[in-house]
C-alpha cells in the first residue's frame, strides 16, 4: 500500500509539472487493481479543452517522471484523461470559472433539507459556494459537497 504521504507527494509533483506546460490537475484519484496502483488524471487546460494527442504525450511524459523520480514503491497504471463536458466541480477556482451557470449539487449532508440541489453559481468562497435555487439564494459548503457539476 502507499501511503498518504506518497499520494500527496505524487499530486503536487505532477501539478506542478502540469503546470509548468499550461495544463491543469482536475482531479487525481487512485485505486488498487490487484497489487498494481491506478493513478486517473483529469487534466485541462485552464481556458478548457485538451485534445486526445495531448493527454496521450502527458501520459508518456508523466510516467517518465514519475520513473525517473521513483516516487512509486509499487507498480502502477498511468490514466490520462480529459474530464470531459462534465468536468467535475472541486475547488473554489473550479467554482468561479462557472460563475452564471447551472449546476446540480450531490450532497453528503443536507442543505435547506436536500441532498440535491440545482441552481445557477452565483459567488464561491473559500468554504461555500452561493447558488441561486429557483430565487432563494443558498449558501452551500464546500464541505458539504460530494460531487458537483455543470448542466449541460
Amino acid at each position: 500500500m502507499v501511503s498518504q504521504e506518497i499520494l500527496a507527494e505524487l499530486n503536487r509533483v505532477i501539478g506542478d509539472d502540469l503546470a509548468k506546460n499550461n495544463f491543469e490537475l482536475v482531479e487525481f484519484k487512485h485505486r488498487y487493481e490487484g497489487s498494481d496502483l491506478v493513478l486517473r488524471l483529469l487534466v485541462d487546460r485552464p481556458g478548457g479543452g485538451i485534445t486526445m494527442d495531448e493527454c496521450a504525450r502527458l501520459n508518456r511524459s508523466l510516467g517518465e517522471l514519475l520513473d525517473e523520480k521513483e516516487m512509486t514503491p509499487v507498480r502502477y497504471v498511468l490514466e490520462v484523461s480529459s474530464p470531459g463536458l462534465d468536468r467535475p466541480l472541486i475547488s473554489r477556482k473550479d467554482f468561479t470559472r462557472c460563475l452564471n451557470k447551472q449546476a446540480v449539487f450531490f450532497l453528503n449532508e443536507q442543505v435547506n433539507g436536500k441532498l440535491q440541489l440545482q441552481g445557477r453559481i452565483t459567488s464561491a468562497g473559500d468554504r461555500s459556494v452561493f447558488i441561486d435555487d429557483a430565487g432563494q439564494a443558498l449558501e452551500v459548503p464546500l464541505t458539504k459537497i460530494n460531487k458537483a457539476k455543470l448542466i449541460i
